[in-house]
């Protein structure tokens, strides 16, 4: 009895061991691009963040690309369209959401609007981490982001309409290929939330931020838009769609897809890290101190990890 009592200790200690050093790993964001054509994301990390191993590049039709990120670290990530980059000098820039820096690398620098932005916040240690999709500064691509293996409601949010095809003539971009917000348009501080209307009491939706968000419900459509806009979860990985779907081809709203990012429970994300001899799936036993010696040194590696 007392084995059996100290294999389940074992055991549950593993499983917090597991939740703890998810969280002080960070987070991997996953980039890829459905669009027909070429896209050159760009990444700017917040102030106090340091940045990823890339801050702008060329992602082909069909391409992936993953970036780790530390815990804590903030930032954000958008496509920019129809690049030119010279390929003796290297120089060059985008039609929509261009950075400025002449380069496919942004070197921090952020987005020109009109663009479409994914926006992280990583937790550390056991804080969720918080992430949204935000049409503020316009509109140029569909973009959706998935949790993936995270634990809470870890929704999927975004926006797949093309909303460039909606888009009313007066915030039209770049011969149709954007949509600009309000605020970018007009500069009026009702729609950019500024002076007198910098808070969310006097900073109402605009006839224009409701078009975006008839749209695309779950993106911001507007500086106060928080309370249907902003997902929380923990311990994920993120993967960041470009284009996700043909239904933006079919459809001027996204209510109509499904969320698939989520939350799956504690127990079933801890499944696909234990080996199968401790979850129960191999057809072999193990005996107790063969379990207690590959406990201990899990515990090791994962310390060694976090710290």
């Amino acid at each position: 009895m007392s084995s059996i009592f100290s294999s389940h200790f074992d055991y549950i200690t593993l499983i917090f061991l597991l939740i703890f050093c998810k969280g002080c790993l960070g987070a991997t964001f996953t980039l890829i691009n459905r669009c027909d054509c070429t896209v050159w994301p760009g990444i700017l990390a917040n102030a106090g963040s340091s940045k990823l191993d890339s801050t702008g590049f060329e992602l082909p039709s069909g391409g992936t690309r993953s970036f780790q990120s530390p815990p804590g670290w903030s930032g954000r990530f958008w496509g920019r369209t129809r690049c030119t980059f010279d390929s003796n000098t290297g120089q060059g820039s985008c039609a929509t959401g261009d950075c400025g820096s002449n380069q496919v690398e942004c070197n921090g620098a952020g987005a020109a609007p009109p663009a479409t932005l994914a926006e992280f916040t990583i937790g550390s240690g056991t804080n969720s981490d918080f992430y949204d999709v935000s049409l503020v500064d316009g509109y140029n691509l569909p973009i959706i982001v998935q949790a993936k293996g995270g634990s809470g409601a870890c929704g999927s949010t975004g926006c797949v309409t093309n909303l460039n095809r909606m888009c009313p003539n007066e915030l039209r971009a770049e011969d149709g290929q954007a949509c600009k917000s309000a605020c970018e348009a007009f500069g009026n501080p009702e729609y950019c939330c500024s002076g007198t209307y910098g808070s969310p009491a006097t900073c109402r939706p605009s006839t224009y931020s409701e078009i975006f968000k008839t749209a695309c419900p779950r993106s911001y459509s507007y500086a106060y838009d928080d309370a249907t806009s902003i997902f929380m979860c923990s311990g994920a990985d993120y993967a960041i769609t470009f284009c996700p779907s043909r239904m933006s081809q079919k459809s001027s709203r996204d209510s109509s897809w499904q969320e698939t990012g989520t939350g799956t429970s504690i127990g079933s994300n801890l499944q696909s890290w234990l080996p199968n001899f401790v979850t129960g799936d191999s057809s072999r036993t193990m005996p107790n101190y063969a379990l207690h010696f590959t406990l201990f040194v899990t515990f090791f590696i994962l310390l060694f990890r976090c710290i």
